[in-house]
């Protein structure tokens, strides 16, 4: 999988922005002038001029829920060379997680981002591991220089709404004997 090019990746994907319920994420150590939605809101992920930066030290932890079920395939994670992400651990449906249980729990998956991860380079996931997504929790652990602020300049989901079957749409078949 690793010798596909992004666009291969993501044929099939869609980004999952239009599906995060906005109302309901969160973001723990945020800079109050370098908020979430600087890296993951449509338009202003696109600026590199803004950005998500940490606040008391590196670590960010970050609450997404979706309006529906979805598969997660790949996420992309953009930051600048020196204060860009390293370790991201992501959970799927762990609601109320903090800086003090958030390594009580395996994480779904743990990217360590390389360079080309930080310029746009998708990192794909273990598919297994999200394939009914409700929420996803990210765990900025660290950063590529070891220093206390954390930038993150664009977060894009990847994947698939999941189908559900709308059972008041479905007609009892009666007995015909």
């Amino acid at each position: 999988m690793s010798g596909e090019s992004a666009s291969a990746i993501q044929r099939s994907q869609v980004d999952l922005m239009d599906f995060i319920d906005w109302s309901g994420v969160e973001c723990l150590n945020q800079s109050t002038s370098h908020s979430l939605p600087n890296a993951l809101k449509q338009g202003y992920r696109e600026d590199d001029g803004l950005n998500l930066e940490s606040d008391a030290d590196e670590q960010l932890l970050m609450y997404i829920p979706f309006t529906q079920v979805i598969k997660l395939h790949s996420i992309v994670v953009k930051g600048p060379e020196e204060e860009g992400p390293k370790t991201v651990k992501l959970y799927s449906n762990k609601e109320h997680m903090g800086f003090g249980n958030v390594n009580d729990y395996p994480p779904s998956d743990t990217a360590i981002l390389s360079p080309d991860n930080l310029k746009g380079k998708p990192v794909v996931l273990k598919y297994v591991k999200f394939q009914n997504v409700r929420s996803l929790t990210i765990f900025i652990e660290d950063n590529q220089s070891g220093s206390d602020i954390t930038k993150v300049q664009k977060i894009a989901l990847f994947g698939t709404t999941v189908e559900t079957t709308d059972m008041k749409g479905l007609k009892k078949i009666e007995d015909q004997h």
